[in-house]
C-alpha cells in the first residue's frame, strides 16, 4: 500500500512538471492574512497549472486541470512554535520546537507523542534528527549552556545529554548528519569564525573541530536556527553553512566534513540582521538552492530564493523567487528539478531545478522535509504539522 501511494505521488507530481510551463509566474502569497491554526488555506480555487487534455489524457482540443499540491493538517495538540523537523517515512516523524517540545508519530500523523527529555521546558529544541522511530538527536539553541544536544535510542522514552556548550560565546544553530554516525553541529562565530562540532559515533559525543580551515566570519554574521536547516549535507563528505546578518549574505562549503571551508557570495538580501540565508537543500554535491530574504513582518522580501550547480561556488538569482521570506527547502525525491519552500506566508513549489516558483498554498510553516517512499512533511507555529497531498479537481 505505501509503495503504490509513493509511485502515484511520483506519477501525479510528474505530471505537474510536464504541465507547468516554463514561463509559469509564481503568485503572491498574502502576508496581512492571519492563518488559523486548524486548517490549511489553499490558493483560490482555478489557480492550479493546466495541461493541455492531450498531454494529460490522450485527446485534443480541451483543458483540464492538473492535481494541485495541498497540505493535509495532521493536528498535534500543542501549541508550541516546530521549527525542528525530521520525517522517517510516510508513517514516522518527529517534530520539535519551543516550550521543551518533541512529539513523535508512527502512524502517519493521526496521534502523536510528547516525548522531550525530562526537565527542558525551558529550552528551544530548534533542531531534530532522526535515524529511525527510535533514535534521534535534538538540538537546543542559545547562548552557554542552552545550546544542547541529546540522543534516544528508544523512541524518546529516555533520552541522553551528549553535549552542553561551556563557552559563553558560543550559539549553537543547527546540527546535520552524513549518516548514521558522522554528523555536525554549527555555531555562530566565536572569536570571528563560525564553531564546528563533529560526532562520528552518532551523536553519543562531540568534539570541537579546529577553526584553521574556516574563512572569517563578516561583522554581524551568524546562522539563523530558523528550519533546523542552516547547515545540510549530500553525499558522504559535503556539508554547507548558510548565513546572513552581515554586509552579504553567504554560503560555506566543505568537502571533507568540516575541516576546511570555502565561501561564496549569494544575491539573497543583506546588510540587516534579519536579512540572509535562513535554509539550504542540496540534490547532490552540485545542485543547491538556498532561500530566505527579511524575516521582519511588515518588510517585502524580493529575491528570496537562488540557485548553484556548481556546489555552492557560484550562485544566481532565481528568474521567478517565491514572493516573500522562506525559511525552509526541500528537493523532492526522484524528480531531479522538483524542490518545495515554506514560509509564515506560504509554500511554493519549483519543477525547474529553483529558477522559477509557483505558490501553492497560504498556511504559515517554518521548516518542511521530504522522505525516500515520496512523504513530504511540514511543521511551523502554533503547533502545525502537515503533509503534502495532491488535490484532486
Amino acid at each position: 500500500m505505501m509503495l503504490r501511494s509513493a509511485l502515484g505521488m511520483i506519477s501525479a507530481v510528474t505530471a505537474l512538471v510536464i504541465a507547468t510551463p516554463a514561463s509559469a509566474q509564481a503568485a503572491p502569497a498574502d502576508p496581512a492574512q492571519e492563518t488559523p491554526a486548524d486548517a490549511a488555506r489553499p490558493l483560490p480555487a482555478g489557480s492550479a497549472p493546466t495541461v493541455p487534455a492531450a498531454a494529460a489524457a490522450g485527446s485534443a482540443g480541451t483543458t483540464v486541470p492538473v492535481p494541485a499540491l495541498a497540505w493535509e493538517l495532521k493536528p498535534t495538540g500543542v501549541t508550541a512554535r516546530l521549527r525542528g523537523l525530521s520525517p522517517v517515512s510516510r508513517r514516522v516523524a518527529w517534530a520539535s520546537g519551543s516550550l521543551g517540545t518533541v512529539l513523535r508519530t508512527d502512524d502517519g500523523g493521526q496521534s502523536w507523542n510528547a516525548v522531550p527529555p525530562p526537565g527542558t521546558a525551558d529550552l528551544q529544541f530548534r533542531d531534530i534528527e532522526a535515524f529511525d522511530a527510535r533514535t534521534a538527536l535534538a538540538l537546543s539553541i542559545g547562548e552557554g549552556d542552552a545550546s544542547r544536544v541529546y540522543r534516544t535510542e528508544d523512541g524518546g522514552r529516555t533520552w541522553a545529554e551528549t553535549f552542553r556548550n561551556a563557552d559563553p560565546k558560543a550559539f549553537y544553530d543547527c546540527m546535520a548528519f552524513f549518516d548514521r554516525k558522522h554528523g555536525l553541529a554549527m555555531s555562530d562565530p566565536v572569536d570571528g569564525k563560525f564553531r564546528i562540532l563533529s560526532t562520528d559515533d552518532g551523536g553519543r559525543s562531540w568534539r570541537v573541530l579546529p577553526s584553521t580551515g574556516m574563512p572569517d566570519a563578516l561583522p554581524g554574521e551568524a546562522g539563523f536556527a530558523a528550519s533546523g536547516q542552516c547547515l545540510v549535507t549530500a553525499g558522504g563528505r559535503d556539508v554547507w553553512l548558510a548565513s546572513g546578518g552581515g554586509e552579504r549574505s553567504r554560503v560555506f562549503h566543505s568537502r571533507d566534513r568540516g575541516l576546511t571551508w570555502t565561501v561564496a557570495d549569494t544575491p539573497l538580501p543583506a546588510a540587516d540582521s534579519a536579512r540572509g540565508v535562513f535554509a539550504l537543500a542540496f540534490r547532490d554535491p552540485r545542485h543547491g538552492i538556498a532561500v530566505g530574504g527579511d524575516f521582519q513582518p511588515d518588510r517585502p522580501s524580493p529575491d528570496a530564493a537562488a540557485v548553484t550547480l556548481d556546489g555552492g561556488a557560484t550562485w544566481a538569482k532565481a528568474a521567478t523567487p517565491p514572493q516573500a521570506y522562506r525559511s525552509g527547502v526541500t528537493w523532492l525525491p526522484y524528480l531531479a528539478s522538483a524542490a518545495i519552500a515554506v514560509g509564515p506566508t506560504g509554500s511554493d513549489v519549483t519543477f525547474s531545478g529553483g529558477e522559477r516558483w509557483q505558490a501553492f498554498d497560504g498556511g504559515s510553516f517554518d521548516t518542511v522535509a521530504c522522505t525516500p517512499d515520496l512523504a513530504c512533511w511540514a511543521a511551523g507555529e502554533q503547533g502545525r504539522v502537515a503533509r503534502l497531498t495532491l488535490r484532486r479537481p
